[in-house]
């Protein structure tokens, strides 16, 4: 299996029905392609719309309908169109369950880094920073090192999006939630040891005492 789709598969069980969620831009958009049947959630998009549904397919494209990174996507019957003003009014409003955004780096506090490389030309912080700060809960989901080098880091040395936000992290290495006394390892892939995933993350990890086996949508 794809290691994005491992990731996608694996953030998909964390929605629950009725949730209102954001997908960020990038891996996290393929999330919607990976929602249990039994499961009916609201996808919002920070560009004017909720009722989202998956990424289009070629005889699905409406040149009219993106997500917020431009990519086409098909809307659900009853899904709503409004303006900017409306779509953050909804995020900073606090009526978004759950966001899942990609990054750049992630600390043990829960800092997140996913919105500039110092010295890189970079469009803007887009919609980022509202909604890890507006949004009930961030999971951030990515793969877990960047040409071999760490993601997830004992404190971030790039510019923050937010301060202690993230709830979660999910790797194709494993689940990892922010608690108060640190970074633990929840879940843990099935073709991967603990030692694997210990070398590939400079945060130091607590073993959950009832580790489990990542599982994924089917």
């Amino acid at each position: 299996m794809d290691i994005r789709d491992r990731i996608a598969k694996r953030v998909a069980k964390e929605l629950r029905d009725g949730d209102v969620v954001n997908l960020g831009i990038g891996l996290p958009t393929m999330v919607a392609n990976f929602i249990p049947d039994d499961v009916e959630i609201h996808l919002q998009s920070e560009n004017g719309f909720i009722g989202m549904g998956p990424i289009a397919g070629e005889a699905e494209v409406d040149k009219d309908l993106v997500n917020a990174g431009g990519i086409y996507v098909t809307a659900k019957r009853g899904a709503a169109f409004f303006d900017s003003t409306m779509s953050f009014s909804i995020i900073r409003g606090g009526h978004v369950d759950v966001t899942v955004l990609g990054a750049l780096q992630v600390d043990k506090e829960g800092n997140l880094a996913n919105w500039m490389i110092p010295g890189k030309l970079v469009p803007g912080m887009g919609g980022a920073m509202d909604l890890v700060v507006g949004a009930k809960r961030v999971i951030v989901a990515m793969e877990h090192t960047a040409k071999g080098r760490a993601k997830i880091l004992e404190k971030c040395t790039l510019p923050l999006t937010a301060k202690g936000e993230v709830d979660l992290i999910i790797t194709e290495m494993g689940v990892m939630e922010v608690t108060q006394g640190g970074l633990v390892l929840r879940e843990i892939a099935s073709d991967i040891t603990i030692e694997d995933i210990k070398n590939a993350t400079e945060a130091e990890l607590i073993i959950d005492e009832n580790l489990k086996i990542m599982e994924v949508a089917e």
